[in-house]
């Protein structure tokens, strides 16, 4: 189930891209991406905020997620001239403190964006279902 959900999400993004090209601000990647998921059917929550449990006090600054889709995956977009570690540690950071099995990094500034993501997962992934 989460490999399908992967697979549309990518192909949504593929979709943006083709459309929309390289160059405009993250946040129309953003809109223009949660029209493109809602039109395969996937029920997706933008600018979600989580809160951040620090040794089991919930804090009052929360984490801001651009995009969690079907209640699994987190989705960080990009929309810079060029991707670095960081961007990957901050998506693992997310997955690590909301407890979601998985994270797509997209970054929509490039000309091809199946090279400019990535893919990432949790121990909580292991521990889903075989598909």
């Amino acid at each position: 189930m989460i490999g399908e959900i992967s697979f549309k999400i990518i192909g949504c993004a593929i979709e943006v891209h083709k459309h929309l090209g390289p160059g405009l601000l993250e946040s129309v990647y953003q809109m223009c991406l949660i029209e493109e998921l809602k039109m395969c059917g996937l029920k997706v929550e933008s600018e979600m905020y989580f809160p951040i449990l620090y040794k089991g006090k919930k804090l009052e600054n929360k984490l801001r997620l651009d995009l969690v889709v079907e209640e699994l995956i987190i989705v960080e977009l990009k929309a810079v001239e060029k991707m670095i570690p960081l961007y990957n540690a901050q998506l693992l950071s997310y997955l690590r403190l909301t407890g979601k099995p998985k994270g797509l990094l997209f970054n929509f500034n490039c000309e091809n964006i199946r090279k400019e993501m990535d893919s990432l997962v949790t121990n909580e992934f292991a521990m889903l279902p075989k598909e």
